[in-house]
């Protein structure tokens, strides 16, 4: 797997050979979002956010401790106050260089606006199910949008799920951006 890092709008290679976060790290801050059953975990390295997981509701608060984590809470908290936030947060995820490249795409998706999966993979020349793919990969979701990746006819899976959980979130996340 290739890693790199992203800040703003730019995605550079990172240091190779770096660890993977679940293997070595705990989460650096756990914080509450706008829907009870639904916290974030934060996952760290070398000063890049390399993940952010959902968890459950009841999971217990982890305070942010460094200036990065204040910061990664401070926009997201931000961005459940407004959707329309814009995140300027230095991103390492993990993924090979065609989910690198489906990430960079969705970051483009601003609020407001939805693709479908036909779209995005016409875009990247492509197919929908590879596009799928490195959505359900997408190992930094709401900074990195895939919940605005949508089904030709409904609003299709996230996470890997077609119901569920799973399509609660993407559907808390379409609501609060206003598309449903």
């Amino acid at each position: 797997m290739s890693e790199t890092a992203r800040q703003g709008d730019r995605i550079v290679p990172a240091a190779r050979g770096q660890a993977s976060h679940r293997q070595f790290h705990e989460y650096v801050a756990v914080t509450a979002t706008p829907w009870p059953a639904v916290k974030l975990g934060i996952f760290v390295q070398d000063e890049a956010i390399t993940s952010i997981d959902f968890l459950p509701g009841y999971s217990e608060e982890v305070a942010a401790t460094s200036h990065l984590t204040r910061e990664v809470l401070r926009q997201l908290q931000n961005y459940f106050r407004d959707p329309r936030q814009s995140f300027d947060l230095l991103l390492a995820p993990p993924g090979t260089p065609f989910q690198q490249r489906v990430w960079n795409a969705l970051q483009q998706i601003p609020a407001g606006a939805t693709r479908s999966y036909g779209e995005l993979a016409r875009q990247l020349g492509s197919s929908a199910r590879a596009v799928g793919g490195a959505c359900r990969a997408n190992p930094i979701p709401v900074i990195i949008p895939c919940h605005r990746v949508v089904a030709a006819q409904g609003i299709g899976g996230f996470m890997g799920m077609t119901a569920g959980h799973g399509l609660r979130i993407k559907h808390h996340l379409l609501v609060h951006e206003s598309f449903l």
